[in-house]
C-alpha cells in the first residue's frame, strides 16, 4: 500500500479532495499545488514506481501482490477485493512507509481491515524501521560520507506525542542505526511536507535545519529521506527545489541520497520482511 498521486494534472482537484476527506480545497491551493507538479517535471512518478515495487516482488515472492492506494486508485479496498477474488484466505499487509503513526501507517491498517471484513486473514506489518536488511541498505545509500547528513520524513501534527505515538521514536532510532552503520558522526534529523493547518506541526522543518546548520559553519549536507521508499513529490519538491534553493541562497552544497524505488536490493528487504515474521512493530 501506498499513498497514491494523481496521474493527470487534471486529477489534482480530486486528488487534493481525497486527502481533505473530501472537503474541495480552495482554487488557490490547488494551483500551488499544480505548480509544484509543473515544477518537477509535470507530475509524480509514485504510481508507476509503486507498480514496479509491486511487480518486482511478486516475482521474488512467488505469490501474488497487490497494490492499493490510500488516496488515488487504485484503492486498497480494490487491492483487498482482488486478493479475495484469488481465492487468499490470508492477507499480508506491507505499507511502503517503515515507520508507524496511528495517523499515518494506521490509517492503511483501518481501510484494509475494513475492506476484508472479516473474509480473510489479516497480518498487519506495522512497522520495519529496525530491520536489520532495512538498516544495512540504509547505510550503503548514505556510505562514506563527509558531509553532515540529515534524516528526514514527513511532517506530523504534533499533537500526536502527547498520545504516544511511536512515531518520532522509531524515525530518531532509524537515523541513529543508519548512523551507526555507516560510520557517520555529524548528523541531525528534520521533519519535510508540513501542511498549514492551523496547528503545531512535528520540527524542525528541513529548510529551518538548513539554516541552522549553516549558522553552525556547516557547508556540505547529505539529506537522506529515510520515511520515504520512492521518488515523488516530497522528494522532488521538498529537497530537490526547495532545501536545494534555500542551501545554495546560503552558499551550502546540498545533496540526497538516491531513492529505493524498485532497486533489487529493496524489494529482497520487502520480501524478507514479508517472509521473516514477526517483524519488529511498534
Amino acid at each position: 500500500m501506498a499513498y497514491g498521486s494523481p496521474s493527470r494534472p487534471e486529477d489534482i482537484p480530486a486528488y487534493f479532495a481525497d486527502i481533505r476527506g473530501g472537503r474541495p480545497a480552495s482554487p488557490g491551493a490547488v494551483e500551488e499545488l499544480a505548480e509544484r507538479y509543473r515544477r518537477i517535471g509535470g507530475g509524480s512518478p509514485l504510481n508507476e514506481i509503486t507498480e514496479r515495487q509491486r511487480a518486482a516482488l511478486e516475482q521474488e515472492l512467488g505469490i501474488p501482490v497487490h497494490v492499493g492506494m490510500k488516496h488515488w486508485v487504485p484503492r486498497i479496498a480494490e487491492a483487498a477485493e482482488r486478493a479475495l477474488a484469488g481465492g487468499a484466505d490470508r492477507v499480508v499487509g506491507l505499507v511502503l512507509a517503515p515507520h508507524f503513526s496511528r495517523m499515518s501507517v494506521g490509517g492503511y491498517h483501518r481501510q484494509l481491515e475494513e475492506a476484508l471484513a472479516g473474509r480473510a486473514e489479516l497480518v498487519f506489518i506495522t512497522s520495519y524501521h529496525t530491520f536489520e536488511p532495512f538498516i544495512e541498505l540504509l547505510a550503503e545509500r548514505v556510505g562514506d560520507t563527509d558531509a553532515h547528513v540529515v534524516f528526514t520524513a514527513h511532517s506530523l501534527p504534533e499533537r500526536i506525542l502527547a498520545d504516544g505515538d511511536p512515531y518520532m521514536k522509531q524515525l530518531l532510532e532509524t537515523s541513529r542505526l543508519v548512523a551507526d552503520k555507516a560510520g557517520i558522526k555529524s548528523w541531525s534529523f528534520a521533519f519535510q511536507s508540513e501542511s498549514p493547518t492551523g496547528e503545531p506541526w512535528l520540527g524542525p522543518d528541513i529548510l529551518d535545519e538548513v539554516e541552522r546548520l549553516h549558522g553552525e559553519g556547516v557547508r556540505k549536507l547529505l539529506v537522506a529521506p529515510i520515511g520515504f521508499v520512492a521518488d515523488h513529490l516530497e522528494i522532488y519538491w521538498d529537497i530537490d527545489v526547495e532545501a536545494r534553493e534555500k542551501a545554495a541562497e546560503l552558499g551550502v552544497q546540498l545533496d540526497r541520497t538516491e531513492s529505493l524505488n524498485d532497486d533489487p536490493a529493496f524489494i529482497r528487504v520487502l520480501a524478507s520482511v514479508v517472509t521473516q515474521q514477526p517483524v519488529p512493530t511498534q
